[in-house]
């Protein structure tokens, strides 16, 4: 069934979303990589096949090869390809996106606090908030991706 497309039935809703949106990507001291890492990891695991394709091209074009690109939903498995901050940051969005599961645990919270300071930890979590809701648009109005055949 085609599905509305909701920025333009909702433009103030978008405008609303690309502003949580510009200060994540601009407004933050996180580096540009690890915030589009995220994404990737969060939109994986929400399946939003919009969000996968265009942070993985978004990854490639910062310079992430395609050999720790393919690993990203095994990241644990490799973890010596990612850095500690990019671990740390993996971690704690599957555990802010799994909230109903994790309920956002005590260790997790230690764990993550360990390597990013409050207001980076604070703005880390506003990212992962943030893709949820770019996810759920995304799945919910069925956006296609850019990729080809």
């Amino acid at each position: 069934m085609k599905r509305e497309n909701w920025s333009q039935v909702s433009p103030e809703g978008a405008k609303a979303l690309g502003g949580l949106h510009h200060y994540v990507t601009t407004g933050t001291n996180l580096p540009s990589q690890l915030i589009h890492l995220v994404f990737l990891r969060v939109s994986q695991l929400n399946g939003c096949a919009y969000c996968i394709d265009l942070h993985a091209r978004d990854l490639r074009k910062e310079g992430m090869t395609a050999d720790k690109l393919m690993l990203v939903p095994v990241w644990h498995e490799a973890a010596h390809l990612f850095s500690e901050q990019e671990q740390a940051a993996l971690a704690w969005a599957e555990e802010v996106t799994r909230v109903g599961e994790t309920h956002v645990s005590d260790a997790a919270y230690g764990a993550a606090a360990a390597v990013f300071g409050p207001k980076d930890l604070v703005d880390l979590t506003i990212v992962i908030g943030a893709m949820n809701a770019f996810n759920r648009m995304g799945v919910s109005f069925r956006l296609k991706p850019l990729a080809k055949e």
